[in-house]
């Protein structure tokens, strides 16, 4: 399928997705009749039930769902230019994904994955190996050049392939902002973890940024589109997917580590420890004093002559 210039105006023709806000409306039903329903049922009286900041997560999941799978980011994503396509696909990892965990009250995970064989495959899942391995497998296949070009002309596949990238980032995300407290990570296996999804996208990323002709032929076309020819495109595209999401995870690496030096802070009062460990004022040796023992230091011994 070979894509032609056109007029770039024709991007910003608006084209409706009625499955899109199908999908959307019904998440946010089920969303408010959880808490609304369910959640009084499910709590201890006295217990909240969601915090004004879960609620805040819950709408912004839902707008940026909206956002990325509607118009004009799917369309021109998935018709014209791939870099527009990876924005999607970071905004479904590292801001849908991540935002739905946070608004997700415990009552409510407690009762999804039970306490059975579901809860424990959850919690294999989510361990630091296997959803790496997860995570990173299908950041791969998401970007193979048969599944980009089949995935724009089958939409069971192109559905598929979006329902794989969520479900992946939800599993690589549970160790970080879980609702489940036990699934935590600690503070310093968080920052590791973050880490080392930022190493296996550099491949595919590089890949994308040094080819110099046209990797996924479904976006081949003639002429330029917005200044950009194809493989100025699938460059850009390469771009963001190395150094947006490495801006992502290094800034919460960040944030996670001044959490921890806090947290340890704390601790450490709570403890009793001073956080000023150096010598006492009074033990401390000062130049003066070093200058005052040289001056009255004897003088070294003379070394015997040597036969």
């Amino acid at each position: 399928m070979i894509l032609a210039a056109g007029d770039p105006a024709d991007l910003w023709r608006f084209r409706p997705h009625p499955e899109v806000w199908l999908l959307v409306a019904g998440l946010a039903v089920l969303w408010w009749y959880a808490i609304r329903r369910v959640g009084p049922k499910a709590t201890l009286p006295g217990e909240t039930i969601v915090t004004r900041g879960q609620m805040a997560w819950g709408a912004a999941a839902l707008l940026t769902l909206w956002a990325a799978s509607d118009w004009p980011i799917h369309d021109i994503g998935e018709q014209y230019l791939y870099s527009v396509h990876m924005f999607q696909h970071i905004l479904f990892q590292f801001a849908v994904a991540p935002m739905v965990l946070l608004a997700t009250p415990t009552w409510l995970a407690r009762m999804l994955v039970g306490s059975g064989r579901a809860y424990r495959s959850v919690r294999w899942l989510t361990r630091i190996v296997p959803a790496t391995v997860i995570f990173n497998t299908v950041v791969v296949f998401s970007h193979w050049p048969w599944v980009v070009n089949h995935a724009v002309q089958s939409a069971p596949l192109h559905y598929g392939v979006h329902i794989l990238v969520v479900v992946s980032a939800l599993i690589m995300w549970m160790g970080v902002c879980g609702p489940l407290p036990e699934l935590r990570f600690s503070l310093p296996a968080q920052a590791c973890h973050l880490l080392l999804q930022t190493v296996v996208p550099t491949v595919p990323a590089g890949w994308l940024t040094m080819a110099d002709a046209v990797v996924y032929k479904t976006y081949a076309r003639t002429g330029h589109i917005w200044g950009m020819t194809t493989v100025e495109d699938q460059q850009i595209a390469g771009a963001l997917m190395k150094l947006g999401e490495a801006a992502v995870l290094w800034v919460l690496i960040g944030i996670i580590f001044i959490r921890w030096a806090t947290q340890t802070q704390a601790n450490d009062r709570a403890r009793g420890i001073e956080l000023d460990r150096r010598a006492p004022e009074a033990d401390r040796l000062t130049w003066a004093e070093v200058q005052r023992q040289l001056e009255t230091a004897p003088p070294a011994p003379e070394e015997p002559p040597r036969p």
